[in-house]
């Protein structure tokens, strides 16, 4: 899979630029503020839809446009396709794939890309949300009917969070018809992610012990608060048992308590909990392990590497993990790199450098 052009139109500082990209890795250097990851964000936008930056489309408009364009040319397994989308400060988006109206949900899993950002980094420190996101998203690009599900899923949550909010201190709340559903579809999205995470785990595993030289292993563990006795449940009737137990609970809080939308990550090295126990070094490996297991795990489902995006993210990482990314993404997956200073990428071959500089871009080094 490989981008070969993007067309912007008003979309952040981008007036109107065209950009042409070769089939390996492309660096886009800049001042900070340049508009360097306004790019990578166009493409991930061209991905999925929305922005990894901001929930308000308008914010990728252009001060003072009322519309914004976004054109993507790529390949997919050797045939030619088009996205075109355009965003508008006030009502939908228009999305097209190869000229054709599609909605938001149709997109996914048309261009495939893996995003990775400094913030990552804290991936593992970070909030349980953020590791559920980051699975959901990879599962979502490789399964249309996942993140159907897991849209379907959100939707009944919020209502049935409504109804407890409505019917507070009342003992008699309607929520049979929302329970039933969400326990199903809770199933479903559970089963899909201890499926998934069985085939992450063997690739996770595999890209530590290539960053460590063998010395550390690597492993994912899928975590349920909301289960006492730690076992996992995944079945349609023992999470409707598990949701109607904790009513009182929920009514309490006004708040739904069981479901996938609790559930974690955790990242062990042997039986070493990382984000308790882990050096900042370890926690670091681990991420990039993670990033590029998700692209062996892209490919193992689609067929094809996916597009990588890496968004001034080398300069977070030492030299050796510098040194370790780019020798696994050379010559192998088209990748966008942004960064204030090229040095890192002068003695690569094959690669396209674009000087990105108050909306314009220009070819070559500097």
């Amino acid at each position: 899979m490989r981008i070969d052009s993007l067309q912007l139109f008003q979309f952040r500082n981008y007036k109107d630029v065209m950009i042409q990209f070769n089939p390996e890795i492309i660096v886009l250097h800049g001042t900070n503020g340049a508009g360097k990851t306004n790019i990578l964000e166009s493409i991930y936008v061209g991905t999925i839809g929305k922005s990894h930056r901001t929930n308000d489309t308008s914010d990728m408009l252009m001060f003072n446009a009322d519309e914004a364009g976004i054109v993507v040319k790529f390949e997919k397994k050797d045939t030619p396709q088009k996205v075109n989308i355009k965003l508008f400060r006030q009502g939908p988006k228009d999305i097209r794939l190869n000229d054709t109206k599609i909605s938001q949900k149709e997109l996914i899993g048309t261009l495939n890309t893996v995003i990775f950002c400094p913030e990552d980094l804290q991936l593992i420190k970070g909030t349980p949300s953020g590791r559920r996101r980051f699975l959901d998203m990879e599962i979502s690009q490789t399964s249309a009917t996942y993140y159907h599900q897991l849209m379907q899923y959100n939707r009944l949550l919020q209502q049935r969070n409504a109804v407890l909010k409505e019917y507070r201190g009342k003992q008699n709340i309607p929520l049979e018809e929302w329970d039933l559903q969400l326990a199903d579809m809770a199933s479903f999205i559970v089963k899909k992610r201890l499926e998934s995470l069985k085939k992450i785990n063997l690739l996770i595993d595999l890209m530590n012990r290539k960053l460590t030289g063998g010395l550390e292993n690597l492993t994912i563990g899928y975590e349920q608060p909301y289960i006492d006795n730690g076992s996992l449940e995944y079945t349609k009737e023992g999470f409707y048992e598990r949701i109607k137990a904790a009513l009182p609970q929920d009514r309490h809080r006004m708040t739904t308590s069981v479901g996938p939308h609790r559930d974690d990550l955790r990242f062990f090295s042997d039986a070493m909990d990382l984000k308790k126990f882990g050096s900042q070094g370890q926690q670091r490996t681990a991420v990039l392990s993670l990033k590029l297991s998700e692209l062996e795990f892209i490919k193992s489902e689609v067929g094809e590497y996916p597009v990588l995006l890496l968004d001034d993210v080398l300069s977070e990482l030492d030299e050796s993990r510098r040194a370790n990314l780019l020798q696994f993404i050379h010559k192998r997956i088209q990748t966008f790199i942004t960064t204030t200073d090229i040095h890192d990428f002068k003695d690569l071959k094959s690669v396209q450098f674009i000087s990105c500089e108050g909306g314009k871009v220009q070819y070559g080094q500097p």
